[in-house]
């Protein structure tokens, strides 16, 4: 971390507490649009994580590639976690997104409740 990239942290900090919320909410969720959803949120909050983004701001290449995909993915999940709280997915929205970042595929939401 340096001052290149210390803005992302308040970000990641904020969608994993998110993400324990909505895991904790929806632990035996069976509607298959809200597991989908809760999958995709997994794995856009996973995504954000990822050292290669800050990494990457660090070391001063590609940055402007870098801190689009991290805002994108954290963009994502603030949505989805918003559409989960009001409890209306947009399925066309979760499919698209499903479609360009599918990793983890069988990723289990709940170990966030834990």
């Amino acid at each position: 971390m340096n001052e290149s990239n210390a803005w992302t942290w308040r970000h990641i900090h904020a969608a994993g507490e998110r993400m324990v919320e909505l895991a904790r909410r929806h632990w035996g969720a069976t509607n298959p649009v809200i597991v989908r959803a809760l999958k995709q949120a997994a794995r856009e909050l996973m995504l954000a994580q990822a050292s290669d983004w800050t990494f990457i701001m660090a070391t001063g290449t590609t940055v402007p590639y870098a801190t689009r995909r991290f805002n994108q993915h954290i963009v994502r999940f603030t949505r989805l976690y918003e559409d989960l709280t009001k409890g209306a997915v947009d399925e066309p929205y979760l499919a698209s997104i499903e479609a360009q970042d599918n990793i983890f595929p069988d990723v289990d939401y709940r170990i966030y409740a834990t």
